[in-house]
């Protein structure tokens, strides 16, 4: 994985000392709220409901096993003994002082981490398939150019103050693991008929009040011309992004409202403004980063499953994905147990699991956009005992990919944006599917749960989107379905008024029901919907009201 070189680490460091001083001359009063507000958000601490919350980066997901040791002392040192993973992959402490977060950033600091513009309109953290570099379906890992566009658009003068956030996610493979359809930039690296290799260019996408998947811009952008081309997007959306009007300022409202079209034409024009002003990537610059992902030097290996039978066949069938290399597969580590918190780890399951990720695979973890960690490379001969050893600490539910496999924000327990609880929806919901032979019939089927319209529990491409919203002081759930965020990208359909949060579980049970009784020959979810529509959704779940 990449390791920071002197510029990375002299800029991590002073931005510590930075940070340091303004905390101080906060706590003296000589910087008052509104001053401050503008930077803690660009180090990554927001004030919510009841503390302050710090956000932690994690480059496209990926982790060394130092560092989520580091990750681990802090939830246990400074905080309540635990770290959210979220859907950007990041991890959130939600109880840090004040006082104490100028020690914490320094600790980050290190083991090459930071909270840097983690917040604020600017660049947030750039995401990727959380299998890159192993995944059998890649055209190519696309970790390199990750990294490339991070150091690019980090702390960039131009675009470090936006009209809004921005978000950008790159794949390369064919199924859509980064959800880069519903991003500023999605990116997908892709062979063409030539053979190849380059990115089809996705602008326009998020979720929030105004949800869109991404349009195509560009759909084959040769390799060399990625950082051009980024530049051109971001000097488009800072030209004529809106300023004015907080809802009306993400590049999807400047894509819907010059159409797609003349978007294009202007990035166009920009892009080879750009090219012939400077040249963007160096090939010697980008050959270095990719030495930083090179694949390694795997053992010759049988390519055996190991023997399946029982509780393990049913976690390998779910949790275990096909890697690239024989002999290796990539294992998912589902933090959706039963009655939890969906994203939740303990600072001791951090501390195990690094510890798993030495012994059995090569000492990095990967976060994925689904609230999950991933292992990606495991001796299949290690898995049996690797299950018993996740087993052991609560983190081998077998439910990837279906019914307990919940997306949730933090939601009205911790945030001040919210109007209404996820985390009980979520909890509630995992404890009444948690039959294995239920989960098995009921199949690939994502639930999201948001707890306010800006979306960050993703509800608005979940098969099952669940939007808290507030009715009358009391809390209701606005239900959307056929939503998706992989390949085939789509947002949900509001199908009726929302229900209130003691029917929230029984409607999300009828729906099921209505699945299993119009499906066809073994239709997912999302099948069945977009063949038979909403109306028996509907019909079922409201009846004549």
């Amino acid at each position: 994985m990449y390791q920071y070189d002197a510029i990375d680490q002299t800029l991590t460091t002073e931005r510590v000392a930075q940070y340091r001083d303004q905390v101080d001359r906060r706590l003296s009063g000589e910087l008052g709220e509104d001053e401050f507000r503008h930077l803690r958000l660009r180090n990554g601490l927001y004030l919510q409901l009841h503390a302050y919350m710090l956000r932690v980066a994690i480059p496209y997901g990926l982790l060394s096993s130092t560092q989520l040791r580091k990750l681990a002392f802090i939830a246990r040192e400074y905080d309540r003994g635990y770290g959210h993973f979220t859907t950007r992959q990041n991890l959130q402490y939600n109880w840090p002082k004040l006082t104490d977060t100028p020690d914490i950033l320094a600790h980050l600091a290190e083991v090459e981490m930071s909270a840097i513009q983690t917040s604020g309109n600017n660049n947030r953290n750039v995401t990727s398939d959380p299998y890159a570099g192993v995944a059998a379906d890649e055209a190519e890992d696309v970790r390199p150019y990750c990294e490339l566009v991070r150091q690019f658009v980090t702390l960039h003068p131009e675009f470090s103050f936006l009209p809004r956030k921005f978000k950008i996610a790159i794949s390369g493979a064919d199924e859509d693991r980064a959800a880069i359809g519903v991003h500023d930039i999605g990116l997908r690296l892709y062979l063409n008929e030539a053979g190849e290799a380059g990115f089809r260019v996705l602008v326009g996408g998020g979720l929030g009040r105004t949800p869109f998947v991404g349009k195509v811009v560009r759909d084959f952008l040769a390799k060399e011309d990625l950082l051009a081309y980024v530049h051109a997007i971001l000097r488009v959306y800072n030209m004529f992004g809106r300023r004015d009007d907080l809802f009306k300022s993400r590049i999807k409202i400047l894509v819907h409202d010059l159409g797609v079209e003349k978007f294009r034409q202007l990035v166009e024009e920009e892009f080879e403004l750009a090219r012939a002003e400077e040249e963007f990537t160096d090939p010697a610059e980008l050959k270095r980063l990719a030495a930083h992902f090179a694949p390694p030097d795997y053992e010759n290996l049988p390519d055996q499953t190991p023997e399946l039978n029982g509780e393990f066949a049913l976690w390998h069938e779910r949790n275990v994905a096909a890697h690239k290399q024989p002999g290796y597969a990539i294992v998912n580590i589902s933090l959706k147990p039963r009655g939890r918190p969906p994203g939740d780890a303990s600072a001791d399951q951090m501390d195990s699991i690094a510890d798993l990720a030495d012994r059995y695979g090569l000492g990095t973890i990967r976060v994925t956009h689904r609230q999950n960690l991933v292992l990606a490379d495991i001796r299949k001969k290690d898995l049996p005992e690797l299950w018993q050893k996740l087993a052991a600490l609560e983190l081998a539910s077998p439910n990837i990919e279906h019914i307990g496999d919940i997306i949730s924000c933090p939601g009205l327990d911790y945030c001040n944006l919210a109007t209404a609880r996820s985390i009980p929806i979520a909890e509630r919901l995992s404890e009444r599917f948690d039959e294995t032979n239920e989960h098995a019939d009921i199949g690939d089927l994502r639930i999201n749960i948001s707890g306010c319209i800006n979306a960050c529990g993703h509800h608005h491409v979940g098969h099952i989107g669940l939007l808290g919203v507030e009715k009358l002081g009391q809390e209701h759930y606005q239900i959307t379905l056929g939503g998706s965020s992989t390949s085939d990208a789509a947002i949900g359909e509001i199908i009726g008024p929302a229900v209130s949060s003691e029917k929230v579980v029984e409607a999300v049970d009828n729906l099921i029901r209505t699945y299993k009784l119009e499906r066809r020959n073994g239709e997912r979810f999302l099948d069945t919907y977009r063949r038979i529509g909403a109306h028996p959704f509907k019909e079922r779940l409201y009846g004549n009201h």
